[in-house]
């Protein structure tokens, strides 16, 4: 079920040819289970996350059963390089929640629950994170949004505590007043991670995806959360469909063929 291919003069790289991209909807069961080993992959493998350790090699919750799988797939090898689980308001309504409420108090949100697409556990192999995978499923996501007749995409931006949390707490106060949603769509993170008890004087790091984000025009809806078991910060964030990017837009919502 294709939604879209890139194209080379858009997503360029020095070794990957992004051009032989492709982004569609995990239509069975093994490719919902290609994702899972991906997700696996990079929790475990490349970010040492040992509680989420399994013999089978996949990452598997309860959410999964409930969502959709946006998966990127290399067309020359066939192997699926970039996914992201997408949670409909519909389904959160059949779950009882979308995933980030297991991390912010959402009730701010209320008046747009059944205008949200939720995507979440996002996971890109380690040798294609140069941003075309990014970026090509951030365009899947706004064809999902446009099926589902939403106007907003939220979702999880993690930034690792390795380095005992200086990065998050330099990259919340590097935010720029036009990054932080309005007082209304603002959440309360049930467990904050404390970013005003670090060091001044840290040059932030952007993780790609928050960078992706904040440059689709997303909000910043806060403080940072902290999950102890992925050891990151998460900052919750809003992107209005409206609020899109004209650059990007223009390419997020030119898609070849529907979903």
């Amino acid at each position: 079920m294709r939604l879209l291919t890139t194209s080379s003069d858009t997503y360029s790289s020095a070794s990957l040819d992004f051009s032989k991209l492709t982004a569609s909807l995990a239509c069975t069961q093994e490719e919902i289970r290609e994702a899972q080993r991906l997700r696996y992959k990079v929790f475990i493998e490349t970010f040492s996350f040992s509680k989420l350790a399994n013999p089978d090699g996949l990452n598997v919750d309860e959410f999964d059963d409930y969502c959709d799988h946006l998966i990127v797939r290399d067309a020359e090898t066939s192997r699926v390089v970039g996914t992201c689980r997408v949670m409909s308001p519909t389904a959160a309504r059949r779950m009882g929640q979308y995933y980030s409420e297991q991390e912010f108090d959402l009730s701010r949100l209320d008046h747009l629950r059944m205008r949200v697409v939720e995507a979440g556990h996002v996971c890109i192999h380690p040798d294609y994170r140069s941003g075309g995978v990014i970026m090509l499923l951030l365009a899947g996501l706004a064809a999902y949004m446009q099926r589902e007749r939403c106007d907003y995409l939220m979702g999880c931006a993690s930034a690792s505590l390795s380095d005992g949390g200086d990065n998050a707490a330099a990259l919340y106060h590097a935010f720029r007043p036009e990054n932080f949603a309005p007082a209304e769509y603002r959440v309360t993170p049930h467990q904050p991670f404390p970013v005003y008890e670090r060091e001044a004087g840290h040059v932030p790091h952007m993780p790609p995806l928050l960078k992706g984000y904040l440059r689709s025009g997303a909000w910043v809806c806060g403080e940072p959360a902290w999950d102890p078991d992925f050891h990151s910060a998460d900052f919750l964030l809003l992107l209005p469909l409206a609020k899109l990017d004209s650059r990007y837009a223009r390419h997020f919502l030119k898609l070849d063929s529907p979903i």
